[in-house]
């Protein structure tokens, strides 16, 4: 099943199943969390009711469609080691073996999730801000404390995430070894469908799915990679995610960044003189996830910075 959330023609919002191109939609104020929480006896039930009895059908592509899911909470791992192993190698060197003992993660900005097709304003104060392309796991059922082997059972679906991120203040402020602030406190995108996990079994590989992952600026392949380079399974990143905690339904798990998924890893990997520059206002970014469709963003001017009294 693939669901979207989006706002029908009298305005309100509401939950959709896509079929054949087109949005199924349920009754108004329906959200496609609402259907999580059990073992799927509920998203079948509302998509019975979608397939039967739609309050409305829209053509996908005319959709106005919002995040499917707005998350109570985002865990952003890092499962791709090649990605960081890209953007360090600037400076050269190991990454700390830390790296390879768990999958680590901070958290995220629920309240600036937004929609596959909102425009993105660059983080005030930044002059080095980038896109991270990436896939999200949306939690299905409630649980703590979970085994490695059977986590990946609690995942709903996938959906397409990315991790806006403003490069300069991020690195300025990780000095402090408290993690990104606001280098990461911007948007985020989720979308454009939670596509279950059983669509994706077919692409089942190793610790993932076997999932082509692109991403363009200007109409120009920047990124290229697939889901299954993970070097964590999605098993794994639960498992740790969850231990002396509980997930809940509609939390959102990210994958961390593919690897050449953003600019910074081309920066670093290319040097100053080749790099083809960080996200200017005017700049359409689309990411691409094989099955899980596509979003796509133009990038606005930053708003006005108030600075402190130290000038940042």
């Amino acid at each position: 099943m693939r669901w979207v959330m989006y706002r029908s023609g009298d305005g309100d919002e509401r939950a959709g199943l896509v079929l054949d191109g087109a949005v199924h939609g349920l009754a108004a104020g329906s959200r496609v969390i609402d259907l999580l929480g059990d073992d799927g006896e509920k998203m079948d039930a509302a998509a019975q009711q979608a397939r039967e009895r739609p309050t409305d059908v829209v053509p996908f592509d005319e959709a106005a469609l919002g995040p499917p899911i707005r998350p109570g909470q985002i865990r952003d791992c890092l499962t791709f080691l090649d990605h960081l192993r890209n953007a360090r190698s600037a400076i050269g060197g190991e990454i700390d073996p830390a790296w390879e003992e768990i999958p680590a993660f901070y958290f995220s900005n629920t309240t600036g999730v937004i929609g596959p097709r909102e425009k993105v304003a660059i983080s005030p104060g930044s002059e080095q801000f980038d896109y991270e392309l990436e896939v999200g796991a949306v939690i299905g059922r409630e649980g703590g404390d979970l085994h490695p082997d059977e986590a990946a059972s609690h995942i709903a679906g996938f959906t397409i995430f990315c991790d806006w991120s403003a490069r300069d203040l991020q690195f300025h402020e990780m000095r402090l070894s408290l993690g990104p602030s606001k280098g990461k406190d911007g948007a985020n995108t989720l979308g454009p469908m939670l596509v279950t996990t059983d669509e994706l079994e077919p692409f089942k590989s190793g610790p993932s799915y076997h999932l082509e992952m692109t991403g363009y600026v200007n109409g120009e392949k920047v990124s290229h990679g697939f889901m299954d380079q993970m070097d964590w399974s999605w098993g794994e990143v639960l498992s740790y995610a969850s231990r002396g905690t509980r997930l809940l339904p509609g939390e959102v798990i990210g994958s961390g960044t593919v690897p050449t998924g953003c600019l910074v890893e081309h920066f670093a990997v290319d040097g100053p003189d080749k790099f083809r520059g960080w996200l200017q206002p005017g700049d359409v970014v689309r990411l691409e996830v094989q099955e899980l469709g596509f979003i796509e963003h133009e990038i606005l001017p930053s708003k006005p910075v108030h600075r402190l009294r130290t000038g940042f």
